[in-house]
């Protein structure tokens, strides 16, 4: 694997290899000693152009267990914040001799740039680009999924039959985009749910099931996963809803409705999380929500995109 910038043009195979390479990582995580000498001599570097603590930490986190340099760039009160180009913050990059960049950034296609410019010769992570994908997000997502329905017997498993509900801010929402492409891939049947003003124009030509406006009726349909959004408030600048309490009426994650959910489901949130918006206390802290869970998977699926972008295919001795 050169570069990951999207799960739109991930294979179901490589899918399927980067969260049986995970499941070894999580493995190891659960040892006295965690660290790996995988990468130990690589540098990696966090390129974040937006604010985003819990992503930049996972990836710190992750690259530090392979035992790789961490560099963490930050554009606000660096060079960039004064008008440095991505090309010129690339190229000072290659002078120091990052292996890897993980790039997070406003504009969509940016780690697309990065990766095609031949500004830079680091294999290139899109850690979310505007609102078109968030690729390690859906696969620590499917990862998460995979764990709790197939458990000890996830290696080599997609999620064929499964049914997933994604509720909220599609329009704005990178992570949709990216769980859409990914869990479709992988088998799964998708539903999106949102008021109409909150799913894009083009969602029609995605590889979706169904799509509703109501959620009661998507609950109707027995999801397997019920996956809630952030509502993304600083990406909006129009009224897409009366008020912040019409929507958590109707298209929040309430008790009822968590008890309405089939047995088994479970309530997913890539977070941050608002609370009593689009997910209420009740379903946020219950057995079967898995934000946690994301959260922790989150570090060993990106041990495993690290993994495979620089040292490899031979996961099983390295593990050992």
């Amino acid at each position: 694997m050169r570069h990951l910038l999207d799960t739109q043009s991930l294979s179901r195979d490589d899918a399927i290899r980067i969260l049986d390479v995970a499941e070894d990582m999580r493995d190891t995580q659960s040892r006295e000693v965690r660290k790996l000498p995988t990468l130990r001599g690589k540098t990696v570097v966090n390129l974040f152009f937006e604010d985003s603590t819990r992503t930049r930490i996972s990836f710190e986190a992750a690259a530090k267990r392979l035992s790789a340099d961490v560099i963490n760039f930050s554009a606000k009160g660096s060079s960039v914040s004064k008008g440095e180009s991505l090309q010129d913050t690339a190229q000072t990059l290659q002078a120091m001799g990052a292996d890897a960049v993980v790039i997070r950034h406003g504009a969509s296609g940016a780690p697309q740039t990065l990766a095609t410019s031949g500004w830079i010769t680091a294999g290139v992570v899109n850690a979310g680009d505007g609102t078109h994908e968030h690729p390690t997000q859906a696969l620590l997502d499917a990862f998460t999924i995979r764990k709790r329905f197939f458990g000890d017997d996830s290696r080599g498993r997609d999620l064929r039959g499964l049914r997933v509900a994604i509720v909220g801010d599609i329009l704005h929402s990178r992570v949709a985009r990216s769980n859409v492409w990914l869990l479709s891939t992988l088998g799964a049947f998708v539903t999106l749910v949102a008021p109409p003003t909150l799913l894009p124009q083009n969602f029609a030509a995605w590889p979706i099931s169904h799509a509703a406006h109501d959620l009661d009726e998507a609950i109707a349909l027995e999801p397997d996963a019920i996956m809630m959004l952030r509502i993304q408030m600083e990406r909006m600048n129009a009224a897409f809803f009366p008020s912040e309490r019409e929507y958590s009426r109707r298209w929040g994650l309430d008790a009822a409705r968590l008890a309405r959910l089939p047995e088994g489901s479970i309530v997913m949130h890539p977070g941050p999380m608002n609370r009593g918006l689009e997910i209420s206390a009740d379903a946020a802290d219950s057995p079967r929500s898995t934000v946690l869970e994301q959260v922790a998977n989150g570090v060993s699926v990106r041990m495993a995109v690290l993994y495979l972008l620089l040292a490899g295919t031979n996961t099983e001795e390295e593990a050992e």
